[in-house]
C-alpha cells in the first residue's frame, strides 16, 4: 500500500494520472486499498486471474482483446514472471494518452527481451524508491515486517509518447 501512496503523493499530479484506474493483478487488494486511503475520489476497477481475499472481477488480463480502447490508466504490481507481458498488454489495450505504471524490481531493466521492448517502448519515467520497500510475499501481509534486499521502482509509460526515460526518486 505504501508504494501506491508514495506514487500518489509525490507524482500523481505531475505525471497527470487519470482519476480512473484499472488494477489487473489486484491479488489481496493492497494497491487498491492503499490508493483509496489517500485518494477516495479515484475510481478503481480491479481484477485478477483468480478470486483471492479481495472482491474483484475474475479475468485473465493477458487475454483481453480490446486494442487501443481502454480509457483509464493501468497501475499494478504484476506477477514478476509475467511482468513483460503485462507491460506489453497494457500498452496494447490502452487508448492514446493514458498511462501504465508497473511496480517492479529495478532489475526489470536487465535482460535482452526487455531491452528489445524498451527500445520499442521506453518508459517515460522510472521512479526509484530510495528506501527499500517491504512487500507482501504471496499476499502474506505478515511478511511486510521483513526488510527487502531488492530495490523497487514505478515504471511509467504513456501510450503514444516516445521519449528519453527520466529517472526520479521517491
Amino acid at each position: 500500500p505504501s508504494a501506491i501512496q508514495s506514487l500518489y503523493r509525490q507524482y500523481w499530479k505531475e505525471l497527470k494520472f487519470s482519476d480512473t484506474v484499472y488494477e489487473p493483478a489486484c491479488g489481496n487488494g493492497h494497491l487498491v486499498q492503499g490508493l483509496q486511503e489517500v485518494a477516495p475520489h479515484i475510481k478503481v476497477w480491479a481484477s485478477d486471474i483468480v478470486q483471492r481475499d479481495y472482491p474483484c472481477d475474475v479475468l485473465d488480463f493477458l487475454k483481453i482483446q480490446k486494442k487501443d480502447s481502454l480509457e483509464m490508466d493501468i497501475i499494478t504490481n504484476p506477477p514478476y514472471k509475467y511482468a513483460l507481458e503485462f507491460c506489453q498488454q497494457s500498452i496494447d489495450i490502452l487508448a492514446k494518452g493514458y498511462k501504465v505504471a508497473m511496480f517492479l524490481k529495478l532489475t526489470f531493466l536487465e535482460g535482452q527481451k526487455r531491452r528489445q521492448f524498451f527500445d520499442k517502448f521506453p518508459p517515460k519515467y522510472v521512479l526509484v524508491f530510495s528506501k527499500r520497500m517491504s512487500v507482501a510475499i504471496n499476499g502474506d501481509v505478515d511478511m511486510f515486517k521483513l526488510s527487502s534486499a531488492a530495490c523497487y521502482a514505478w515504471f511509467v509509460w504513456e501510450k503514444g509518447v516516445q521519449s528519453d526515460t527520466i529517472v526520479k526518486w521517491i
